[in-house]
């Protein structure tokens, strides 16, 4: 075990993985709160079209990936409050329609790229010093806007319309949520993919959600089991030579059903 520490790649695989799951489970408190799951798997699969798109004409694939997430989720936001369409409604049509584009981005590749699919299904063990480098800004970026903006976005997440009541610039706020959901997709697409970020950025807070009523204690639980699920996955992966994207997201699965299984909540509702 020792000796997975011994190497760089797996150095830079535990850095990138404990970053993915800090700051997916820290913004899926939010997106749990305000019943955003959904906007998480469209805006993945967008910004998959921008990293397939990057790669067909030569440019940085983590730049028109942030492109395509941020004008995603934007859209989608607009879409609802310009269009009176129900959030589920519009990303489910972009979601398809960003995934469309990112099969004819790859159909009109000239052979088979691996570098692609890596960002589709995740390939943690094969981040760089410059990929890890753009992580950890990211990631202290979306974390200290968390930080700075807590007391706003726990209002909006929980119940909006009684922030905009209380003088709370609840539709800023509310994109400003959106943004942050783009960036943190990007920095986690390389680690467990396009297919798979959903899953991490829904379960480390949904299993949260099981062990408490605080929404203090319900990020700082979110974000120990999404490193946890994070960095056990990649350990499992190169102990049992796993693909290490499928890995993470299982075992936080297999937390998840622990904490239903032992969760307060669930048990206070048993008579005794």
């Amino acid at each position: 075990m020792i000796e997975m520490l011994s190497y760089d790649f797996m150095q830079r695989s535990f850095l990138a993985a404990a970053l993915v799951g800090a700051v997916c489970s820290a913004i899926g408190v939010f997106m749990v709160l305000r019943g955003l799951a959904f906007v998480g798997a469209g805006t993945a699969h967008a910004a998959f079209a921008g990293v397939t798109l990057a790669y067909l004409v030569g440019l940085p694939p983590l730049l028109l990936a942030v492109v395509f997430g941020i004008a995603t989720v934007w859209i989608t936001g607009v879409m609802e409050e310009k269009g009176r369409m129900k959030l589920d409604v519009s990303i489910g049509i972009l979601y398809t329609a960003t995934m469309a584009l990112a099969i004819l981005f790859i159909g009109l590749m000239q052979g088979y790229n691996a570098e692609v699919y890596g960002y589709m299904f995740g390939s943690v063990l094969s981040v760089t010093p410059d990929e890890l480098r753009i992580m950890l800004t990211l990631s202290l970026l979306v974390l200290a806007v968390i930080v700075l903006f807590a007391k706003e976005l726990y209002f909006v997440a929980f119940d909006q319309e009684m922030a905009e009541a209380s003088g709370v610039r609840a539709r800023p706020i509310f994109y400003l949520l959106l943004t942050l959901v783009a960036f943190t997709v990007v920095i986690s697409l390389k680690t467990v993919g396009a297919i798979l970020v959903f899953a991490m950025l829904l379960i480390p807070a949904s299993t949260a959600y099981q062990l408490t009523h605080s929404l203090s204690h319900m990020t700082i639980y979110s974000v120990l089991i999404g490193i946890t699920s994070a960095v056990g996955g990649v350990a499992l992966s190169y102990v049992w030579d796993l693909p290490s994207g499928p890995a993470i997201v299982l075992l936080a699965t297999f937390i998840f059903f622990v904490s239903l299984l032992l969760s307060p909540k669930r048990l206070r509702r048993v008579p005794v």
